[in-house]
Parts: structure tokens; C-alpha cells; sequence
């Protein structure tokens, strides 16, 4: 191999990507605008969740309850109805999602020697959410009824019972349970896989289609040069979209980044190894820019977002999927950032993901070689 025919190739295409708008747009533009759309949009947390309540007693110890579900981020009351038929409109309407029905009697919760049966309502429709704030409810309801069994203690006997596990909750990593701080370091390596496997994907099939691969061949340049000197404009394209993402992640949606930042550019470099060698081999199967685009959409848009662990959990797909996530390279990427981003954690940790993205690189990248013909067929 030769570096200055390898140089004469990356040149050509750079000189290229310059002068096409497109491919600068394409390349520089995009990522940043899927990164502040998902970022933006893309969110698991429930907060807010609109709520009615349906108060039949209209104590103050109604009002106080109903208060801790008002007073929490987790909740919005959006209206007070007067009868079940409203209830049941603003759930259709989906003004809310969840209701409350306080029974006559709730004022003597603790008083009367039996349990105050509360009706929780939720719309179901949206399952996730609905175990979200049904789990949020029952939490509050629960406080509420040990804050009663305290006072009747005290009542009773000038003392508050001790209960006998007292549990200390401590988060790790994310202490105030944001989403956003998962989902920021997942989106970077789902658009670093679109971004590099797309951009090369169109390469080599771009020069067969416009008649310049002739000429290519008809040169001393060997197949290896000509794939490793397309790759090179690219491969920078994609460490500038690393370097602005991060910038973006940090500054615009503040997320923290624990790690180190050497190891963070360590293994975007050997993900885009093997992320930008799929797309070239993908261009070099297809021969056809069209063709070639909408394969590598596919083998990389729909697997980095379903499969590789960004948005739902591998361990809770079915074992056959779970199997083929193991090909997905975006789903060592994205551990390997959360790790970093978020734990704080080094190689020592996360060489498994590493080496694995080294095998996927080597070895698409050698197929990308062996399926290079230099002859017209």
C-alpha cells in the first residue's frame, strides 16, 4: 500500500464533498439537527400527568390529600369534577390521565376502625406511562396512609412507631433520574452509525454510476488504497460531528460527562472504523447510489434505534432478538457512552465493548476489500 496514492484518492474526495452542498449538509448539518430534535423531543420521563379528581367528601383532609398529588411535579390537576360521567369524559377527551374518587367518608380515614377505599382511574391506552403514574399514585397514597398510622400512634400512645425496615434510597450515576442524561450519549452513537454508514455508502457507487470507476481501474491504485483513501474525508467528517455533539450535549443539554474524554474519542474512532467500512461495503455490493442509500438507512437506521439498547432494554427483548443484538455495533457504542458519560467508568470496564467494536471493524473492513473488484463486469 502506498500512501501517496491513498492520499491522491482522499484528496479527490474531499475536493468533492466541498464542492457538493449536499454532502457537506448531509455530513455536518444533519446529525447536529436529529441531535437537537430527539434531544428535544425525545424524552421518558412523566411528569405532569393531568389529573381530576372527583372530591365526594370535601374535608380538609380531602383537600390535604388531594394537595400532595397538586403539590408534586408528577401531577397537574387539571379540573375538579361533580360526578362520574365527568370523569369519564375528560379520560375519552384525554384532558386527563388519570382520576381520583374520594368517597363520602374519606374524611374519617383513621377514625372509623376501617380502610377508606380510594378509586385510582387511569387510561391505559398509553401502558407505559399508566404503570408510571399508577406507580407514582400508589407511592402517594402509601405515604399518606403511614403519615395517619404516625399520628394515631401519637395519639394513642405520645410516641411514633418505628417500623421495622427503614430503607435508604440512594441513585447512582443519575441522581435525579433524567432521562435526557441517557438518552443524549445513546442518540450520539445511533447518528454516528446513520451519519458514517450512509455518507460512505454512496462512494464507490457514485463512481460506477458516473462512468470515473473506469478510470480508477485503468490507474495502478490497488482496491485497499482506493477504500482507505475514500474513507479518510469521512472519517473526519464524523470525528467533527463527535466533537460538536459533545459540545452540545454538555453546553445545550447538560449532560454530564464523568469519564475521560481521551477514552470517549478512543472508541468513537474504533466505532467509525467499522461504522464508515459498512457503508463502504454496503456501496460497494450495491453499485447503485439510490439502491445503496436505502439499504444502508436500513441496516443501521432501524437496528441503532430498536435494537441496540437506546430506547428499550435488550434484556427485556425476546431471547432470539437479544441474540441478534450482538451484531448491532451501535449497542456497544451506546453502552460504552453511557458508561463514560454517565459512570464515569474506564477501559478497565468497558474493554469487552471495545474489543467486540474492533472485531466488527476488522471484519467488515476485509470484506469490504474482498468483495472489491477492480475490473468492469
Amino acid at each position: 500500500m502506498k500512501l501517496q496514492r491513498v492520499r491522491a484518492v482522499a484528496k479527490k474526495e474531499y475536493l468533492h464533498i466541498i464542492r457538493d452542498v449536499r454532502s457537506l449538509i448531509m455530513g455536518l448539518a444533519l446529525p447536529m439537527l436529529l441531535l437537537f430534535m430527539f434531544g428535544y423531543a425525545l424524552t421518558l420521563d412523566v411528569d405532569k400527568v393531568p389529573l381530576v379528581v372527583w372530591d365526594q367528601s370535601e374535608t380538609p383532609a380531602s383537600r390535604d390529600f388531594i394537595g400532595r398529588f397538586s403539590g408534586s411535579r408528577y401531577f397537574q390537576l387539571v379540573e375538579h369534577v361533580s360526578d362520574y360521567q365527568a370523569v369519564e369524559r375528560a379520560i375519552d377527551r384525554r384532558d386527563a390521565l388519570i382520576a381520583l374518587v374520594l368517597p363520602v367518608d374519606f374524611g374519617r380515614a383513621g377514625t372509623s376502625g376501617k380502610p377508606i377505599r380510594i378509586q385510582v382511574i387511569v387510561d391505559g391506552s398509553d401502558s407505559n406511562t399508566a404503570t408510571i403514574a399508577l406507580g407514582y399514585a400508589e407511592n402517594i397514597v402509601r405515604l399518606y396512609a403511614a403519615d395517619i398510622v404516625v399520628a394515631q400512634s401519637r395519639r394513642m400512645t405520645g410516641t411514633a412507631p418505628r417500623p421495622p425496615l427503614d430503607i435508604r434510597p440512594r441513585v447512582w450515576f443519575n441522581d435525579d433520574m433524567i432521562s435526557r442524561n441517557a438518552i443524549v450519549p445513546g442518540l450520539i452513537a445511533v447518528i454516528m452509525m446513520v451519519i458514517a454508514a450512509f455518507l460512505t455508502s454512496l462512494t464507490i457507487a457514485r463512481e460506477w454510476e458516473t462512468g470515473t470507476m473506469e478510470q480508477l481501474i485503468s490507474t495502478p491504485l490497488r482496491g485497499p488504497e482506493l477504500i482507505l483513501g475514500k474513507l479518510l474525508p469521512y472519517f473526519v467528517i464524523g470525528l467533527i460531528d463527535l466533537a460538536l455533539s459533545v459540545v452540545v450535549g454538555r453546553f445545550v443539554f447538560d449532560v454530564p460527562l464523568r469519564g475521560e474524554l481521551w477514552l470517549l474519542l478512543g472508541m468513537a474512532i474504533l466505532f467509525l472504523f467499522g461504522a464508515l467500512s459498512l457503508g463502504m461495503l454496503i456501496s460497494i455490493v450495491g453499485r447503485s447510489q439510490f439502491a445503496s442509500s436505502q439499504f444502508a438507512m436500513v441496516a443501521t437506521l432501524l437496528p441503532a434505534f430498536l435494537l441496540s439498547g437506546f430506547v428499550f432494554p435488550i434484556a427485556n427483548m425476546p431471547k432470539f432478538l437479544q441474540i441478534v443484538t450482538h451484531i448491532i455495533p451501535a449497542r456497544y457504542l451506546v453502552t460504552i457512552l453511557r458508561g463514560i458519560y454517565l459512570k464515569g467508568v474506564g477501559l478497565s470496564v468497558l474493554w469487552r465493548e471495545a474489543a467486540l467494536l474492533a472485531l466488527f471493524g476488522i471484519t467488515v473492513r476485509i470484506l469490504a476489500i474482498l468483495k472489491f473488484r477492480k475490473k468492469i463486469e
